[in-house]
């Protein structure tokens, strides 16, 4: 009997640790330990194929809060990542050379118990 409290032990003890309850609402509550972006940005450029982010800018403006989003290159897709674990609403500005400046209109983040709630925005940009 004394063995098996020494298995159950540390599973009941990482149990505590990562189980928080909802001041709101008294339940249980997981919330990971990984920061999530609160602004995802799908960049395409109009007739191309290229997954370069080289001279893309992306800034997300929140009021005075101002942030340069960073890029991340999946198989097919080029994202700018940023807003991590910030809510907020933000206006996002796309630039390019040889490019029309994207302005999107306001995109809102928010936030449950644990994380912000992803918003996605796609972008394609358009040649001059």
């Amino acid at each position: 009997m004394k063995n098996i409290y020494l298995i159950i032990l540390p599973f009941l003890v990482i149990m505590e640790i990562s189980c928080q309850k909802d001041l709101k609402t008294g339940k249980g509550l997981v919330c990971t330990e990984q920061a999530v972006s609160g602004l995802t940005v799908n960049v395409i450029l109009q007739n191309s194929t290229i997954l370069d982010e080289s001279g893309i800018s992306v800034i997300a403006k929140d009021g005075e809060y101002v942030e340069s989003l960073r890029p991340y290159i999946s198989s097919s897709q080029l994202y700018f990542l940023g807003a991590i674990e910030r809510k907020g609403n933000y206006i996002i500005t796309v630039t390019k050379l040889g490019y029309k400046t994207f302005t999107s209109n306001i995109n809102t983040v928010n936030a449950d118990s644990c994380h912000v709630i992803p918003q996605i925005v796609n972008v394609v940009l358009q040649e001059y």
